[in-house]
């Protein structure tokens, strides 16, 4: 029956074709908004590595076009942190290059025994502010300052890929320097996980390294508030810092706020892609609706002439049902040997081959699925016209 089915489908190429076209961009646009959303929902099941609520972010303006070195700055940061921890609503505070949930951040490559890594980095004192859980070794203490070498803290999917099954505390963290510049970096402790850009994002490699005179001042304070403390402390933080450094000027939000506007911005793609992927399928669905009512009208002989022969009413049904899947299958083959590209040429690396390949079975089934409701009806219309009657349709 295949064999009849797929002649019939070739008798009527030139038709066809465009259904297969409008099929093949369809399995295209489910494809990419599919995938985004099973990324996405991929992402949230790991863990995030911090703890986002009581957090208040003040960005900080030094008012300066020059973001090296500058002892100065560096001192009047850690002025204003003593003086942040100093207020009774405030439990701790830290410095950050930049903050969770923030677009954009501090990376850095990583070079080890010939690999490179590229992986975000940022600033010590988050393990109390930002609740981070310590797997092995120990987070910073005041007196690292006085090290000849600077301690780092690394996320353990980090550890795994550089030191694999072996412990990485007191090792070396990266390759020295080719010119001897800047002091050798040297595993102090691991934690869980940290994914800086938030739930949505794609777990990865991070560092925390502690911040010395002669790195560049931090452009962040991240201050852990007490629950329950009314949102007037925002005010009252931008005086008490204002007070301390009047030079400089600050911004304050809270992290939740900035969370809000991360998943704004990540999800509002994800939400247009699948507003136009659904009006796409409705008016692929019509038009295939349309065509294939307009081919049944002209096999209106053919298939009374089935029908007279003996076929019943389900096998006219069926057989119109399986075209339209050959049909789609068509389409489907062609997308799928486009998308598969895609991994080839490492342009998804950032997807999981489990992902890849779930948003390859979602695309797929929307298709079918879509085909076989635009089937349904007039296969079973088709199938109750009187044999007799469809003899005699011109």
């Amino acid at each position: 029956m295949l064999r009849h089915l797929l002649k019939l489908v070739w008798n009527r190429k030139r038709a066809n074709f465009l259904i297969v076209l409008e099929i093949f961009f369809s399995f295209l646009v489910v494809f990419v908004v599919g995938t985004l959303g099973l990324f996405f929902w991929d992402n949230l099941q790991a863990p995030l590595g911090f703890e986002y609520r009581d957090v208040m972010v003040a960005k900080i303006d030094t008012q300066s076009f020059d973001d090296g070195a500058d002892p100065e700055r560096l001192a009047m940061v850690k002025r204003l942190l003593d003086e942040v921890r100093a207020m009774p609503a405030v439990v701790s505070a830290a410095p950050a290059m930049i903050a969770p949930y923030e677009i954009g951040g501090w990376t850095s490559r990583l070079s080890f025994e010939g690999r490179r890594l590229e992986l975000g980095m940022d600033a010590a004192g988050y393990e109390r502010t930002m609740g981070l859980r310590l797997i092995e070794g120990r987070f910073f203490a005041a007196a690292d300052e006085a090290l000849d070498w600077q301690p780092v803290v690394i996320n353990s999917a980090l550890a795994r890929e550089v030191f694999g099954a072996a412990s990485p505390l007191g090792r070396r963290f990266g390759d020295p320097p080719a010119d001897g510049s800047g002091p050798e970096q040297r595993v102090i402790g691991v934690i869980e996980e940290f994914r800086k850009d938030g739930e949505l994002s794609r777990p990865g490699y991070f560092a925390f390294v502690q911040v010395r005179d002669s790195d560049r001042t931090p452009g962040r304070l991240l201050i852990k508030l007490r629950p329950g403390t009314p949102v007037a402390i925002e005010e009252a933080l931008a005086r008490h810092l204002q007070a301390v450094a009047p030079e400089w000027s600050f911004e304050l939000e809270p992290l939740s706020r900035l969370r809000d506007e991360n998943y704004r911005t990540r999800l509002i793609p994800l939400v247009v892609g699948g507003i136009v992927a659904f009006f796409l399928l409705a008016m692929v669905g019509l038009g295939l609706l349309g065509v294939l009512w307009q081919n049944l009208l002209r096999r209106a002989r053919e298939v009374g002439l089935r029908r007279a022969v003996g076929a019943s009413r389900s096998a006219i049904h069926r057989q119109v049902v399986l075209e339209q899947l050959i049909l789609a299958s068509f389409g489907i083959v062609l997308g799928v040997a486009l998308v598969v590209q895609l991994p080839l040429l490492e342009l998804a690396g950032f997807l999981s081959p489990r992902v890849f390949f779930a948003g390859l079975l979602l695309a797929s089934l929307a298709i079918y699925l879509l085909a076989a409701l635009c089937a349904f009806y007039p296969s079973r219309i088709i199938g109750l016209v009187d044999p007799a009657e469809a003899l005699r349709y011109e």
